[in-house]
């Protein structure tokens, strides 16, 4: 019988070692899986390369990882938020590595990764710093940008419903990143609102097939 389920946040990711690539979905702090962040932040694993929109905002989630001393790199697109300011602080201490990388070319690298897509071109970043040190080629007349893509050894993602099997439905704007993230990593972990039961997701909701799914696990919101 095939079980995704887990019962907390510290048994889905227990087994995340120092070192990783992690994704991680949302758009601010849309969608973004908190509280999967904070039991990965309780571990104190090191060396972690986070894959993100947006650099955290305030001491929880992303920013807690930050704050304890979690991440070495991180890969955005802002970094710079409201309430940003544990990356600011480590980031102008020289203890962050940061790469800025276009939202929507950000998307498509780990895109590429799920598809076994090595690299791509595209004419974002074409001419700005963003493009130096990478290769460029000429198509139609037209300068793109070569991007390799981005594949994550973990994701962590935020649902609304999941089953068991781990099928995943998302709530109006928490969709954002979560979806390209679920399928971009070896081992994906989703926390949802709700896990139902097994033919109580409507086919043409599910956003993420389970496929695509490791573990659900069923929490409360954490208040900010």
């Amino acid at each position: 019988m095939i079980d995704k389920r887990r019962q907390t946040a510290d048994e889905a990711v227990a087994d995340i070692k120092d070192g990783s690539t992690v994704l991680i979905g949302g758009f601010g702090m849309t969608g973004e899986p908190r509280e999967l962040c904070s039991a990965l932040a309780a571990r104190k694993v090191r060396g972690l390369t986070i894959v993100t929109n947006n650099a955290g905002s305030g001491e929880f989630g992303i920013g807690l990882l930050m704050k304890q001393g979690c991440v070495d790199k991180i890969v955005c697109s802002f970094p710079r938020v409201p309430g940003s300011v544990v990356f600011e602080e480590l980031y102008e201490a020289g203890k962050l590595e940061l790469e800025m990388v276009p939202q929507g070319t950000i998307a498509e690298r780990v895109r590429a990764g799920a598809a076994g897509v090595p690299a791509f071109f595209t004419r974002t970043s074409w001419g700005t710093p963003l493009a130096e040190g990478k290769e460029v080629r000429t198509f139609d007349g037209k300068e793109y940008v070569m991007e390799r893509a981005i594949r994550g050894d973990v994701a962590l993602v935020k649902a609304y419903k999941g089953d068991r099997w781990g099928n995943l439905v998302y709530a109006k704007s928490m969709r954002n990143f979560n979806p390209v993230m679920a399928m971009g990593a070896d081992l994906t972990i989703a926390q949802v609102s709700e896990i139902v039961e097994l033919g109580e997701l409507d086919p043409e909701h599910v956003i993420t097939p389970g496929i695509f799914v490791n573990r659900v696990v069923q929490l409360e919101a954490l208040n900010a």
